[in-house]
């Protein structure tokens, strides 16, 4: 890798509230928060937390670190990768999020505080979101290691090692650190970057990117003249877009026909391309990225077109007002303190669905116990055989009861 701008893989940052993610994410990337004004420049999101930082590589000591400089020896490290962190603040934000994680993210950190009793419950639910999305790739951090003693510390490792022996994540790598203290921090960049590959990305496909913020940089009484049109952020799936390039936005936006709401796609071009903080000619797969576009800003306000699909016209998935769905449900209600039996779904019930980054709600028209058919709020764009993940209120929060496949 030299100079590289565009990120080339995204990592989501998930785990119990207060286990640590933003003290992580400030030790890996540097940064606490993010400012709007910084926002496009950066092509992140504050309702995601996007972030970026580069693994380097010292070759005289073989120490891991995200500066430029060795911070052993201070010779001149080599730069490897160039990774976006997705850090979703609020649970219910997170879950919304993490479900549509296996489109958005190529792997997960796993964050468990070793002063509290493993598993919590939102790490339960946290880790079978993981397997339900498909996220193969997973590094458990062990954080707040200066909180306890040795005989602690080791105790609270074999309870991390007996919750993940029942599943697919039992041989992976678990990371001891304090991210307070930054040790081990050095560890955890060597784990991703030799457990946590780039994957294969095709980029002759058509394009496809899912819009995880819209919004409109324009400051109050800006002149009409100097009015810069709506900003997409999210992440690039598959294939390439180019500056100049037409695209299409689905759904897009809803206008109120004979009394119906109906969703109408939109066309714009590309302006400019935002990747690691700087303009980019194109962009290909991987990281978290910015379009800046032709259109109104009004249409992109206050995240409007969150959950869109962006990609060529004509070449987008179908878009579904109602859908039928081969239905896989948990045995048990994960993320609460009771864990109780999932019960079948019933007729008019509604549920959260995610697909790619979109969330909405499906009514539940048809609960046949294999194929359930549910009437959308939103619709959505997704392929046959697409994977639909299925939440329901329980309490005062959805909490995630199983997938289906898209018919």
């Amino acid at each position: 890798m030299k100079n590289q701008i565009q990120p080339e893989l995204n990592l989501a940052l998930v785990g119990h509230v207060d286990h640590g993610k933003t003290t992580l994410t400030e030790r890996l990337t540097g940064k606490w928060t993010d400012t709007h004004s910084e926002e496009l420049k950066r092509g992140i999101t504050i309702r995601l937390g996007y972030a970026d930082f580069t693994i380097y590589n010292c070759e005289k000591c073989n120490a891991y670190t995200t500066k430029e400089k060795c911070t052993k020896c201070n010779e001149t490290a080599i730069p490897l990768r160039k990774i976006s962190l997705v850090d979703a603040p609020g649970h219910e934000s997170l879950m919304a999020t993490m479900l549509s994680g296996a489109a958005i993210v190529d792997g997960a950190l796993l964050l468990v505080a070793a002063n509290e009793p493993c598993p919590q419950p939102q790490t339960k639910e946290h880790l079978m979101a993981l397997q339900i999305c498909g996220i193969k790739n997973v590094i458990i951090v062990q954080n707040k290691i200066d909180l306890v003693s040795h005989d602690e510390a080791v105790e609270n490792y074999r309870q991390i090692k007996e919750f993940l022996a029942p599943t697919e994540y039992q041989d992976v790598p678990i990371i001891p650190l304090s991210a307070r203290a930054n040790a081990n921090v050095d560890k955890l960049l060597q784990a991703i970057q030799e457990f946590i590959l780039t994957p294969a990305r095709d980029a002759d496909k058509d394009p496809l990117m899912l819009v995880a913020r819209s919004f409109d940089i324009n400051k109050p009484g800006v002149k009409p003249a100097k009015l810069v049109g709506g900003v997409l952020g999210g992440t690039v799936k598959q294939g390439k877009l180019a500056v100049g390039q037409e695209i299409e936005i689905i759904p897009g936006y809803s206008v109120e026909e004979k009394n119906r709401k109906v969703w109408k796609p939109l066309k714009t071009k590309i302006v400019q391309i935002f990747s690691g903080g700087q303009p980019v000619p194109e962009i290909m797969p991987g990281g978290s990225m910015a379009l800046s576009t032709e259109l109104d800003p009004t249409v992109v306000k206050s995240d409007s077109l969150t959950g869109s699909l962006v990609g060529v016209p004509g070449k987008l998935p179908p878009l579904h007002s109602q859908i039928t769905v081969e239905t896989h449900l948990l045995k048990r209600v994960v993320g609460t303190k009771e864990e109780t039996d999932v019960k079948p779904l019933a007729k008019n019930e509604a549920l959260m669905l995610n697909v790619y980054s979109t969330v909405t709600v499906g009514v539940v028209i048809d609960p046949s116990k294999k194929n359930t058919t549910c009437l959308l709020k939103k619709p959505v764009c997704a392929y046959p055989g697409d994977r639909i993940t299925i939440s329901r209120k329980v309490g005062d929060r959805f909490r995630l009861i199983g997938y289906g496949i898209l018919r």
